[in-house]
């Protein structure tokens, strides 16, 4: 819930920029705080950033560094998101008739008030590093130089100046109606009728304390084989230890390390060419696996923080380490588990050599692309979990990694109803794709833009579609 609103006021006031949100409230971020940034899996994926428990100056020898701070009013800020989801479905059969009807509304409203920003000032910051060295024995140092991971520092950070709270309300009905007939030559006619009523509220308030950290920017640190540092003043400039050597600092992916930067259709043709293995294996699952799976998965984007918890789940099965199920939040525990069980039983029989082409890996390419879209891009993609939808939305992504004219025709998008449509093209122009309907022709044009969200979204859309055909 705090995860989310943070997330959400970033998208908001900083696109793109360099804010980090603050995943807890417990994370006590300081100015000069260290932050470790950590590898991902894909190159495309926004790093993962763990706030330790030092600053700069634990970490240093001889005399502390003492920051210049300057403090400015940032903004007021008070938003609310709010989901609405309707299904109905109805069933006749020769002897019965099922009729269900469902509804679910969910509102976050995040009431920051009054914002702040303190804000290091760098060029004494500069100045006080010359010929400062860090201490090389020290734990954090040691730990982090093993695990090839990047030292950054707090250089600001977005701070709440008054007592606030975030309010998230949910609400869930449903209804299911039904008739059951028996009848035969020798016994008379039997009528069962069953009616039932689902209904679920909730409403919980989270009270936020003056000086929380909802946000923050980092400096990274390049450190050299003595100890002396630079600081990476540049926002492509990256840090890491010097022991590393390029090929060792570069993030895992399926093509190395590098960013596609204004990708051209050529470039991400090649990627979902390189990935097709995965989407293949995916497809090819057991019918009641591919089932469960997309249902499960659909059922988590409704929550960023469960989404994120599955995410994290899925890390820890990939580096070989126990994950505990107690530690996800409630509100969709049972559909990550149902994900895990599906995945430990694909799993069994194989060995460490052969799970770079399992489900596992196949499902965690899925979700790692799923958890960097933005909040309302979720929103409009659960809307749009239909396999029929998704038939539509393959096509659109063979638009965009092909020839940019798409095996879609204007008819097969004339028969979604508005709400569909319009959410397939806000989920398209979010990754920088615009549609153009030409009679009966559809046709994608990329607005070349710095980041992957093209390729993102590719991955996510043909990875649900896998799951559903």
């Amino acid at each position: 819930m705090f995860a989310t609103a943070t997330r959400n006021f970033v998208e908001e006031v900083d696109p793109g920029g360099l804010l980090i949100p603050v995943r807890s409230p417990n994370d006590s971020l300081t100015l000069l705080t260290v932050v470790v940034r950590q590898k991902r899996f894909w190159f495309w994926q926004k790093p993962k950033h763990l706030p330790t428990d030092f600053t700069l100056n634990d970490i240093l020898t001889g005399d502390t560094i003492a920051p210049d701070v300057i403090e400015t009013d940032f903004i007021k800020y008070n938003g609310t998101y709010s989901d609405n989801i309707q299904g109905t479905m109805d069933a006749n059969f020769i002897h019965s008739n099922m009729n269900m009807k469902g509804e679910e509304s969910s509102k976050l409203q995040s009431s920051f008030g009054s914002l702040k920003k303190d804000e290091v000032d760098v060029r004494k910051l500069l100045q006080d590093s010359k010929n400062r060295v860090l201490d090389m024995s020290h734990c954090l140092i040691q730990q982090t130089r093993k695990n090839r991971q990047v030292f950054g520092i707090v250089k600001e950070r977005i701070v709440t100046s008054q007592p606030c709270c975030v309010i998230e309300e949910m609400q869930q009905t449903g209804q299911c109606a039904g008739t059951l007939s028996l009848c035969g030559p020798k016994s008379p006619k039997v009528s069962l009728k069953d009616n039932g009523s689902l209904s679920k509220d909730s409403n919980v308030t989270m009270e936020i304390r003056t000086n929380t950290t909802l946000a923050y920017a980092l400096i990274e640190l390049e450190v050299k084989h003595d100890g002396r540092y630079e600081l990476c003043l540049m926002s492509n400039t990256k840090g890491g230890f010097e022991v590393d050597s390029p090929g060792k600092e570069g993030l895992q992916g399926v093509t190395g390390a590098s960013v596609l930067k204004n990708p051209e259709i050529s470039r991400l043709r090649q990627e979902m060419d390189h990935l097709c293995g995965h989407f293949q294996l995916l497809a090819t699952l057991p019918a009641s696996a591919k089932s469960s799976l997309l249902q499960h998965i659909t059922a988590v984007l409704e929550d960023r923080t469960s989404l994120s918890a599955l995410q994290s789940m899925l890390d820890q099965m990939l580096l070989d380490k126990s994950a505990d199920i107690a530690d996800v939040p409630l509100a969709h525990k049972e559909n990550i588990q149902a994900v895990l069980d599906v995945l430990v039983e694909s799993e069994k029989g194989l060995a460490k050599t052969e799970r770079s082409t399992t489900v596992l890996r196949a499902v965690h390419l899925v979700t790692s692309a799923l958890d960097e879209l933005t909040s309302d891009c979720l929103a409009a993609l659960r809307v749009c979990c239909s396999a029929d939808v998704l038939k539509i939305m393959e096509l659109l992504v063979k638009c965009v990694s092909a020839s940019g004219e798409s095996p879609a025709s204007g008819a097969d998008l004339a028969v979604l109803t508005e709400d569909v449509l319009s959410n397939i093209e806000h989920l398209f122009a979010s990754a920088n794709v615009t549609l153009r309907r030409d009679s009966d022709a559809v046709r994608t044009e990329i607005n070349h833009k710095p980041g992957n969200r093209p390729l993102i979204m590719c991955i996510a859309l043909r990875g649900l579609y896998s799951l559903a055909h």
